[in-house]
């Protein structure tokens, strides 16, 4: 009879076929044939379409050939036609698959500007209105802002992870405050999104992804109009707390 530690070598083994035969060679195809579908569509046609939803059919794909069961709760909180900065922890790739999949309304993300060099992907995000941004701040910061701004009509929301980089722990860090900074001055609500699973999936320096089910909640709106800049911290705190209150109890510090 094989042990339990035989049995998982066993499984690890037709695993990594998986990954070789079938998860790449759809995949990888998958992943060059939405940016190309994503960047042509946006030159001749409408980025609200040709900016999400081939991203949203990609997403769920890459999910699916991942074998993640996938659960969403609170989509009736966003109402249509309204504009809304959607913040979510970041703990792996996944959380990128999980959001464009299943968030249900064209959105734009903000970006870190090296992900512009990408090969395919930048080019098909730059054309589909993506935002990017120097996280280190200064002028280009502010222009990525006001640019951010100008995109932000008829419904159209902001995605972005305001820890600014996946974490290394599963835990999730501090909130930066530039996605904050679009909210307060569009007047616009901020959608907290807590994501569970997808550091199990692929955590930040693993090189290929294990199945594990992945759950999006998405809460209810909040106002985010502070007067002053404690107010201010105060409010992208209990923002946080929402965020890290909605993540499976493992991950939730």
């Amino acid at each position: 009879m094989l042990s339990d530690n035989n049995m998982q070598g066993i499984l690890r083994i037709f695993w990594f076929i998986y990954l070789i035969f079938i998860y790449l060679p759809i995949g990888i195809p998958a992943t060059i044939l939405t940016a190309l579908t994503t960047w042509l569509g946006c030159k001749l046609g409408n980025h609200r379409i040709w900016g999400y939803y081939p991203g949203m059919i990609w997403s769920r794909v890459m999910i699916a050939i991942t074998w993640c069961p996938y659960q969403v709760e609170g989509l009736e909180h966003l109402q249509p036609g309204q504009s809304y900065i959607l913040v979510a922890n970041h703990a792996s790739i996944y959380d990128i698959f999980a959001i464009y999949g299943w968030i249900g309304r064209p959105f734009k993300w903000i970006m870190k500007k090296e992900l512009r060099n990408l090969p395919f992907i930048g080019k098909a995000c730059e054309e589909a209105g993506f935002i990017y941004i120097n996280q280190k701040g200064g002028k280009q910061a502010m222009n990525s802002i006001t640019e951010a701004e100008e995109k932000i009509k008829g419904g159209v929301s902001i995605a972005v992870f305001p820890e600014g980089s996946r974490t290394r722990t599963g835990q999730t860090g501090p909130f930066k405050r530039g996605a904050f900074e679009i909210a307060r001055t569009m007047h616009l609500p901020v959608v907290p999104i807590s994501l569970s699973g997808c550091y199990e999936v692929m955590p930040r320096n693993a090189f290929y992804p294990l199945p594990h089910r992945i759950r999006m909640v998405v809460h209810p709106p909040v106002a985010f109009n502070p007067q002053t800049p404690e107010e201010e911290r105060n409010q992208i705190a209990h923002i946080r707390d929402i965020v890290v209150g909605g993540i499976d109890s493992t991950y939730a510090k």
